[in-house]
């Protein structure tokens, strides 16, 4: 469980940081505590599990990544703990899940991945499909982006 000033810390950090020298002791201030106790609290949250991690959006187009695919891979009942594995490996891998096969749609492995430009993310697909010996996959390219956000809980 947490208590009403963890909840705060949660809820500030869903948020995009002030870009200031000291944005923790910014954070402190709004929560009405001291800078410290804000660092002491979110290490606490780290270790107990409730926070799993803590980073920092890029903005891939601005910085020369134009291409992005959802790959759906299609891997036997058996080989998907050890192909998400493998595939979740890969530096150009953001998201990796597992699902259920849905209907006609056979795919039950998904991958998001990022590259300069869609042969960057083809050249990519294949790398990773020798690796983990999966080659049954479609690659869905992004066309638009309608939006793009961090979940918020608080």
């Amino acid at each position: 469980m947490i208590d009403e000033v963890e909840r705060k810390i949660i809820h500030y950090l869903q948020e995009d940081l002030p870009v200031t020298r000291s944005p923790f002791g910014v954070l402190a201030d709004k929560i009405g505590i001291r800078e410290e106790v804000l660092i002491k609290t979110i290490r606490s949250l780290r270790k107990r599990g409730i926070l799993r991690r803590f980073g920092a959006t890029l903005r891939h187009r601005l910085a020369g990544f134009d291409a992005n695919a959802m790959v759906a891979w299609r891997v036997p009942e058996g080989k998907t703990d050890e192909a998400g594995t493998i595939m979740a490996a890969f530096k150009e891998v953001s998201h990796c899940y597992l699902r259920r096969p849905q209907g006609e749609w056979p795919f039950n492995l998904f991958t998001m991945i990022h590259g300069k430009n869609r042969d960057d993310c083809d050249q990519l697909a294949k790398r990773m499909a020798d690796r983990a010996g999966v080659s049954d996959y479609v690659m869905l390219f992004t066309l638009k982006e309608y939006k793009k956000t961090s979940p918020k809980y608080f």
